[in-house]
């Protein structure tokens, strides 16, 4: 489970402030967390004030390609099958994780697709009306590792209450 904070809409032209990750399983007790220094001089103060980080603060952070690297060594270490990739939103997720690994790495150990919790969850219930939000426990507090576990705390609930199959 992924989640990611920016400093603007798109990668490229805005920058991946920071992000987080859990290895979904029973104790959710493997997490990542990056922070990134900005990758253009662009940003826009009210994308970046939900993160909670100012500007100064972000040029201070880690050099993308080293956070890259330790990221996609985590993934190594903690999945020992083909990594899922899954966030609550996963088009705007998805979109800077993987240009982040292909430009700064050069290939994506997601590979090339992504899965979007809420639509899991609009599936299994059979309501494209419905929110899984009420399931998560960790509130969501835009620091990305607790939104990530709050988004996994919500999928291991759907295996449990609506029998959803999924690989731990």
């Amino acid at each position: 489970m992924v989640d990611v904070e920016s400093d603007g809409p798109i990668p490229g032209d805005y920058s991946m402030i920071s992000f987080g990750a859990i290895l979904v399983n029973e104790q959710l007790d493997q997490t990542f967390y990056g922070q990134l220094k900005p990758i253009s001089d662009r940003f826009i103060p009210e994308a970046l004030a939900v993160s909670r980080h100012s500007r100064e603060a972000t040029l201070a952070f880690e050099d993308p390609a080293v956070v890259m690297t330790r990221f996609q060594h985590w993934i190594a270490a903690t999945c020992h099958d083909r990594p899922i990739f899954i966030s609550d939103n996963n088009g705007f997720d998805w979109m800077f994780i993987c240009w982040y690994f292909h430009h700064f790495i050069g290939s994506n150990p997601f590979g090339h697709s992504s899965q979007n919790l809420g639509s899991l969850y609009k599936g299994l219930t059979k309501d494209t009306f419905r929110s899984f939000k009420h399931l998560r426990k960790t509130a969501h507090t835009h620091h990305p590792v607790d939104d990530a576990r709050g988004n996994a705390e919500a999928l291991l609930t759907m295996k449990k209450n609506d029998g959803l199959k999924i690989k731990l």
